[in-house]
């Protein structure tokens, strides 16, 4: 199928500074080829996923901020245009536009050479109830337990089983609808990141735009990347992150498929989880 280039209608202006917190986003938008294209998307319920030329990619549908402005087709824009999404403050939009820069960037073919590991067991009950033993928070586990509970653990979302945690070190969750007695809220990472000794900071992130600003918080901590909406790319290592827990798309039919219905668990079958790590 041929392709003939059309103007760009998905514009930010005033994101150009390479001096401003954009420069994250616009570097990853230029990574992408110009001659690939989206094939097909779905925002949907919980997840979210654009399919390209290159492959499918995936990202949690982040709800509120500002009000749609993009509404047509995004099928057969390049995948480089839809990705430009990523920057808007309409984080149903910016859903769509991370999941844009996961179908380049969570390929095995890129992350293969980055020593690049996968989590291959569909479930893994463990004995930290039911967590995977590949789960990030067990991975760093035997790190943070060194220092004797007097670890401070920032983690920012409110993850499962996130409050065992609390078991070995000194723990904070930021979250933005605070649901128990371990959740703070989020505008508070002002005072407790910069005090932080491991900091896990979801994907969404990415999405909200906080990110930046968090690894910029978080500067003198251990930082972890976590989730399927995290973009797997080496360059979020020179932005101070030790390491990536995202995922790749290992069943886009059955990616897509949970996407659209809006029902049961993407990793196993769909997605596999990804790490890697900081050279």
């Amino acid at each position: 199928m041929e392709h003939t280039p059309e103007p760009s209608t998905i514009v930010f202006p005033g994101t150009d500074d390479p001096a401003s917190p954009w420069r994250l986003y616009n570097h990853l938008i230029a990574g992408i080829p110009e001659d690939i294209f989206v094939r097909d998307y779905c925002l949907g319920l919980n997840w979210s996923y654009v399919e390209a030329d290159c492959g499918c990619g995936v990202a949690y549908t982040a709800r509120n901020g500002g009000k749609r402005t993009y509404k047509g087709d995004l099928r057969g824009k390049s995948l480089r245009e839809v990705a430009e999404l990523s920057k808007s403050w309409c984080f149903e939009e910016a859903t769509l536009g991370i999941a844009a820069l996961n179908a380049w960037y969570a390929r095995r073919e890129l992350l293969d050479p980055l020593g690049a590991t996968y989590d291959t067991e569909e479930e893994d009950k463990g004995k930290r109830g039911g967590t995977s033993s590949k789960d990030a928070f067990e991975t760093y586990r035997p790190r943070i337990e060194q220092a004797g509970g007097d670890a401070h653990v920032v983690v920012v979302g409110h993850f499962p089983h996130v409050e065992n945690i609390a078991e070995y070190a000194k723990l904070t969750v930021l979250e933005r609808s605070c649901r128990d007695e371990w959740d703070t809220p989020d505008p508070a990472c002002e005072y407790v990141m910069p005090t932080a000794d491991y900091a896990f900071i979801t994907g969404v992130t990415l999405i909200n735009k906080t990110a930046p600003r968090l690894l910029t918080l978080a500067k003198d901590a251990t930082v972890c990347m976590v989730g399927p909406s995290v973009i797997m790319t080496p360059y979020l290592f020179e932005w101070g992150v030790e390491s990536l827990s995202g995922s790749v798309v290992a069943d886009p039919e059955a990616a897509k498929f949970a996407c659209k219905n809006a029902a049961g668990k993407l990793f196993g079958k769909a997605l596999q989880m990804t790490t890697i790590n900081a050279q």
